[in-house]
Formats: structure tokens, C-alpha cells, sequence
């Protein structure tokens, strides 16, 4: 299809607002919120910005929408101001967010994370450096730990995490398993498990920072065990008739480190514990990827989505520099994903999916708009057709009020 046209009018639906059935739960087109950190929690606990930041995407009239990471635990978390399943009251402070996006008609999920050795940093607009031995002691008055499979730092910014034995990661297991029940009483839809971007369960995947000669090490099948025990737990914990998404790094970005053919291994390993998509992004293992990262250009982790879709038939997401409408309705009509992730997207303009659906020439449908909102929109609409309509009229009366002229004075 040609980006610069219009969807033709009276053609085939778009793919992007076809419904897709994800086990009971029917989203009700494809474009999807993807995590964003917004480090705006009190003690993991949601606060009035969450309910704001994710409210307005419902209001948007997105298809899915999903919490930032949320840590599993303390020594989890990737700031000091993240949200949170790791006490029973931080339930009800989500269910508040939950209950307002529920009420707009739109689903929401939860993403649980455990952040491993790149635990306890900046945000973004405060440096985004990690915090020392000594921040970590005293960021919130609980010491914080930062965890791996082997006592590998991240990078030369971070502190070696302490490696995990077999006590402990039999704890990270039911700290997920914890979370999940939270999160079904707390009246999520889905969960997105984060199993890339550097944080613990990508930090076992990779031969890079995995060196362990136990179980959950050595060959590929050692190193994917975590994922696989965090999946098949958490799945049975979770109502059987909710999605479970899985976000990965297709690649991990480093130098003979995980990989794409990897990646397709994993996937179907995860199919087989009860995953229901695959997440698809890339990158974040070490400081090592800032020079072997993938290219960033439009939809430059779109590709690894799509092998992953062809070689195991999964339902993936693909994500990362997706800007419009069009590009969107490319990639799936392309066969390369199922659903379409946005995020600093929807940050500039949480409309996204309702300005996609008229770029793509779908009528503005303002009865599926809140009421509050959508209301006024159309009567301006029918307004602005009124005043379109008798500007025309004047101008087209102008025209042959001229003409008229002419002739006239043709005639003399």
C-alpha cells in the first residue's frame, strides 16, 4: 500500500481495527500501549499521575493498554519510584487505575519485572545513571540488592550483583507467582512477563552474563530454564481465561550473545508453557550494546517480529519507532505481527489509534468516543460542515456574480 493515500473508502476493514481474540479476552482493534517507566509511584504504590497517564489512553480508544514494568519485589525494581505487586496494599491503589480504564470500555494489562543486576537507577530526566553501593543503602531506607545468575556487572556504571543460588531463584519464582494473584485481584486483563531489555531473566538467557554450571546455566536449554519455570508457574496462577504476552530481546545486542534463532527457540518453549504472544523487542544486555545495538530507524525490530511469527506461527506484538497509522496497517497486512505497540507515539498524542483510523479513511465514528467527549465533537462536526457548506455557497456565489460581470461587459 502506498503511506501517502487513504485507506480506499469502502474497501476491506483495516487490520488495525479488526478485533483480535486473545483466549476471552476480544480487544477491539490491534493497537496496543506498551510499558513505559513513569517513576511516579509512593513506595510501588500507583498514584493520581498513573491514573491520569493510563486513564487518557482509554479515553484514546486504544485496543490494550499496559502498566509500566512492574517490580515483583523490592530488589526489583529498576528506579526508586516504580510501581509495584510485591505487598498486598499496592493492589488497591492499581485496581482505582483498573476500575477507570475498565470504565472507558478498554482493557488493561500489567507488566511484572524483576530488573536483576540493573536494579536501582536514575530516571531519564534525573541522568538516568546507576545508582552506587551507597545510593542503593540509602535510596528508601530497605537496602537494595542487585541480583544475576552470575556475578557479572552490567557495565562499568554498575555495581556486580550478588548471583543467585538455588534459594533464590526458587524466591524470584514466587515472588512472580505472588504478583500474578495480585494482579487478578487487583482486576487486570493480561499480563506482560519482561524477560528482555537486560533486566534478570535476560541476564539468564545470555551466555554473556550467564556463567553458571548449575541447571540454570551452561547450554541454551540450562540458560532458558528460569523463563520457562516463571512462565509455566505464573500461567497456572493466572485465570485460564486471560492472555499471557512475553516481552523478549530478540537479540540482546552484544557480541556472541542471545540471538534472533534463539529467540525462535525460546518462543516456542514458551508457546508450549501457555504464553499467548510473544512481546518482540531487542537490545539492553550491557553497555556493550551502545555499540552493537540494532539500528534504530522506522520499525527496526518490526523484522525480528515477524521471523518470530513465521518460524513458530505465535501471535507477536511488534514495537519500537511505529509513528502512523499507515506504517502500522503495513506491518500487519505484511503478515509480520499481529498487533502494533506504540509508545512515545501515544505520549504525543494520546488519540493515536482514533486519528490512525480516520488516516486510513475510516469515518471519525464519534458514538464510540466517551460520551463526554464524543458528544461535542460531532455536533462541532456538524457545524463545521454548516459554516464549510455556506462558505462554499458564498464563494461559489462570488464566482458567478463575477462571471455575470464579464459577460456584460462583454456585450458593450
Amino acid at each position: 500500500m502506498n503511506s501517502s493515500e487513504p485507506f480506499p473508502r469502502g474497501g476491506d476493514m483495516p487490520r488495525l481495527f479488526t478485533e483480535l481474540a486473545l483466549r476471552d479476552l476480544v480487544l477491539r482493534n490491534r493497537v496496543v500501549i506498551s510499558p513505559m517507566c513513569q517513576h511516579a509511584a509512593d513506595d510501588g504504590c500507583a498514584t493520581d499521575w498513573h491514573l491520569v497517564h493510563l486513564g487518557k489512553f482509554a479515553l484514546g480508544g486504544a485496543g490494550l493498554i499496559f502498566t509500566e514494568s512492574t517490580a515483583v519485589s523490592p530488589h526489583g525494581r529498576i528506579g526508586v519510584c516504580d510501581l509495584g505487586l510485591w505487598r498486598d496494599d499496592q493492589i488497591a491503589p492499581l485496581k482505582r487505575v483498573v476500575d477507570f480504564v475498565h470504565a472507558q470500555g478498554a482493557p488493561i494489562g500489567v507488566q511484572l519485572a524483576h530488573a536483576g543486576r540493573k536494579a536501582g537507577s536514575q530516571a531519564l530526566w534525573d541522568g538516568g545513571r546507576a545508582l552506587t553501593q551507597d545510593e542503593l543503602r540509602l535510596a528508601d531506607g530497605t537496602p537494595w540488592r542487585r541480583l544475576g545468575p552470575s556475578a557479572r556487572a552490567a557495565g562499568p556504571e554498575w555495581t556486580v550483583p550478588d548471583a543467585l543460588d538455588a534459594t533464590g531463584i526458587a524466591g524470584v519464582i514466587e515472588d512472580f507467582v505472588a504478583a500474578t494473584r495480585r494482579a487478578d485481584t487487583a482486576g487486570f486483563d493480561a499480563i506482560d512477563l519482561h524477560f528482555g531489555h537486560g533486566y534478570l531473566v535476560a541476564s539468564f538467557l545470555s551466555p554473556i552474563s550467564n556463567h553458571r554450571t548449575d541447571g540454570y546455566g551452561g547450554d541454551r536449554t540450562g540458560r532458558m530454564r528460569l523463563a520457562l519455570e516463571i512462565a509455566q508457574r505464573v500461567r497456572a496462577e493466572w485465570p485460564a481465561a486471560k492472555p499471557l504476552f512475553c516481552r523478549i530481546s530478540a537479540v540482546d545486542g552484544a557480541e556472541d550473545g542471545w540471538n534472533v534463532a534463539d529467540s525462535v527457540v525460546l518462543a516456542r518453549e514458551l508457546a508450549r508453557c501457555g504464553v499467548d504472544v510473544i512481546d518482540v523487542s531487542s537490545g539492553g544486555l550491557t553497555e556493550e550494546t551502545r555499540r552493537l545495538t540494532v539500528p534504530r530507524g522506522l520499525g527496526f525490530q518490526v523484522g525480528f517480529a515477524r521471523q518470530i511469527r513465521e518460524e513458530t506461527g505465535m501471535t507477536t506484538q511488534a514495537v519500537g519507532m511505529i509513528v502512523d497509522g499507515h506504517q502500522a496497517e503495513e506491518i500487519l497486512r505484511a503478515g509480520a505481527a499481529d498487533l502494533i505497540a506504540i509508545a512515545r507515539e501515544a505520549l504525543n498524542d494520546p488519540y493515536w489509534p482514533r486519528r490512525a483510523r480516520e488516516a486510513l479513511g475510516l469515518d471519525p465514528d464519534y458514538d464510540a468516543w466517551p460520551v463526554r467527549h464524543g458528544v461535542w465533537l460531532a455536533k462541532r462536526e456538524q457545524q463545521m460542515g454548516d459554516i464549510l457548506r455556506r462558505r462554499r455557497d458564498v464563494v461559489s456565489g462570488r464566482s458567478q456574480h463575477a462571471g455575470n460581470v464579464g459577460l456584460t461587459q462583454g456585450k458593450n
